[in-house]
Order: C-alpha cells, then sequence, then structure tokens
C-alpha cells in the first residue's frame, strides 16, 4: 500500500471570513490562493490561504457557515494546526510581531526536539509555529513574495497536526495499521507520529486525553484535516484499503483544485486524502489568485446565485505594495 506523502491541508471554521481574510494576509502574511464557495453548500465561502503559488502542503482553509454557533474545545477533535517557519530565529521575530499587533501567544516552548511558538486568533482557533531549524523531510514551500513577511522568517507550509482523543489505544493502532504512519516518539500524553519522507510536513501529534470534556464542532475549530496522495489511482486503492478495515468513505469526490476520499476515522475527527493536482493556478493568473470569486465548473452556471447569497469580500492585493517589517 502507497505511504502517505505528507499533510496537505487543514480546513477550519470562522466566525467572519473577512476577518479571517484580514488576520491570515495582515498578521500571518499568507497568501489567499482562492476565494469560492463551500461545494456542499454554496452559501458560505471557501477561502483558502498557502504559500505563493498554493503547494500541496501548505494551505489553510475556512469555512463561515452562516448561523453556526461556537465551537467548544475539548477531547476528540483536530485540536491544532502548525505553521512552519524556517528558522529559531524566525520564532524571536514573531514572538515581536506578535506582541506589537496584540494576538495571545505562549512564548516560545520546545516539544520533541523543535522550538515552537502557540498562538491563536480572533476566534480562539489554536495553531503554532514550528521551526525547521535542523529538519529532514518533505520540502517547505515558497513564501508569499509580496506579503508583509520578511522572507527569511515567513511562513512556508504546514507543520505537525494534533488531534486529542480519549480512546489512544484505538487511535494509534488505526494511525499504524491502516493510515500507515510510525511512532517515533513520545513527550508524556503526546505520541508524535510519522509518514512518507517524514520531517514537520508529515507528522501527527496526538494526545491522548481522558480529562477535557468532549469537543464542539463550531467555529473556532477545525472541520477536517487531510493529507497528500499522487493521483486518483492511489485515491482509488486507498478507498479499497480503508474498506478492508470497515471504514466507511465518501467515494471519490472530484473538487476541481484536487481530488479527494474522506474517512471518520474516529468520534468527531474526520480525515480527508486529497491528490497533489491539478492545483490552484488553472482558472486564475498568478499575479491576482485569489481577488475573484473563483468558482469551479460545475457551478459556474450557477454564479449569478451564488453571488447574491455571499456578500462582496474585497481580496485584491495586487495592486498593494506591502511594507515587510
Amino acid at each position: 500500500m502507497d505511504e502517505l506523502k505528507g499533510i496537505h491541508h487543514v480546513t477550519a471554521i470562522t466566525s467572519s471570513a473577512e476577518k479571517n481574510y484580514e488576520f491570515f494576509t495582515y498578521v500571518l502574511g499568507m497568501r489567499l490562493i482562492k476565494k469560492t464557495v463551500n461545494q456542499d453548500d454554496i452559501q458560505t465561502y471557501h477561502l483558502f490561504f498557502a504559500d505563493d503559488t498554493g503547494s500541496p502542503g501548505t494551505d489553510m482553509t475556512f469555512f463561515d457557515f452562516p448561523g453556526i454557533p461556537k465551537g467548544v474545545h475539548g477531547t476528540n477533535e483536530i485540536s491544532k494546526t502548525s505553521f512552519r517557519v524556517p528558522s529559531d530565529a524566525a520564532l524571536d521575530y514573531w514572538v515581536k510581531r506578535f506582541d506589537r499587533l496584540e494576538v495571545k501567544h505562549t512564548g516560545v516552548k520546545q516539544q520533541f526536539g523543535k522550538k515552537t511558538l502557540s498562538f491563536v486568533d480572533f476566534d480562539e482557533q489554536s495553531y503554532q509555529l514550528i521551526s525547521d531549524e535542523n529538519n529532514q523531510g518533505v520540502e517547505p514551500g515558497t513564501p508569499w513574495q509580496k506579503g508583509p513577511i520578511p522572507l527569511e522568517y515567513a511562513i512556508t507550509g504546514l507543520g505537525p497536526i494534533f488531534v486529542r482523543i480519549v480512546e489512544f489505544d484505538y487511535f494509534k493502532e488505526m494511525m499504524e495499521k491502516v493510515l500507515l504512519f510510525n511512532e517515533i516518539d513520545k513527550d508524556g500524553s503526546f505520541h508524535l507520529f510519522e509518514t512518507g519522507e517524514g520531517g514537520n510536513g508529515s507528522q501527527v501529534v496526538v494526545e491522548h486525553n481522558r480529562i477535557l470534556p468532549q469537543a464542539q464542532q463550531g467555529y473556532g475549530t477545525v472541520h477536517h484535516a487531510a493529507f497528500r496522495v499522487e493521483d486518483r489511482a492511489a485515491l482509488d486503492r486507498w478507498d479499497e484499503w480503508y474498506r478492508k478495515f470497515g471504514f466507511q468513505t465518501s467515494g471519490f469526490v472530484d473538487r476541481f483544485f484536487f481530488k479527494s476520499l474522506y474517512t471518520r476515522v474516529a468520534p468527531q475527527i474526520l480525515f480527508e486524502l486529497a491528490t497533489d493536482g491539478p492545483g490552484f493556478m488553472d482558472d486564475e493568473p498568478y499575479e491576482t489568485l485569489g481577488e475573484k470569486l473563483s468558482l469551479p465548473p460545475l457551478l459556474e452556471p450557477k454564479r449569478e446565485e451564488i453571488e447574491n447569497y455571499v456578500r462582496p469580500i474585497d481580496t485584491v492585493r495586487s495592486t498593494k505594495e506591502f511594507t515587510k517589517e
């Protein structure tokens, strides 16, 4: 069976697409590479933030479901998303930036031999920055060249995904026997799993937690996480593999920007497998990625209806010049 290639994307829920755009663009300096809608709920924006060209393994995406309540963090959830930065020195830069912009953070800490900096956004969505200093494995992406962050400190992609779980023995067995990850380290109740080429871009940290209450999904929480596969043929092999273990799947889903397969692997834990291509640059030029409402071909006939549902958000950046500071 093919090993998974690493992390593909993480999708979370926000209370405000506008505030979300401002935070990721002007605070984190990630590039909005696609402004589209949830293909299963066309009244809902779906924003994709990634590296300079939308490389697989670099994108964090958000839904803003109308009227959804605030989520509750707890156990049985994808609890935190990591972003890779080039070095330990980059974390010192981000501490100062977060202090200046009044972003709540923990200060620099260390876990599994890597320096990290945890923080939250306006929804109390949980993130961390992780240093790639001495990291080996999945290559990072390319930081947004025209963004507000000096390139030597800028975010280059996704790092380890955190999962908090009650039934750890089950989850460990599922990670190792079904998803073919290997447990490579342990730190108290935290267990580090890795796949593919390894390193920050291919890791999952599983926290065994029986103390916190059951998490409840809503804004400020993660909806699902996705891992990379090569192509449609790999997805089909994984679909068959999952079913051998008794897992239900979505079957093949064509998301236009990539092809997908979804499986709920534990209570409230939804994992997706997604292909590396075709990517985000087929329907928009590099210079203006994310500036217009992009719709996949199956939704294009409904453009007028969709534009009446979703309020306009000004995401034009090609005419702006950011000061890197």
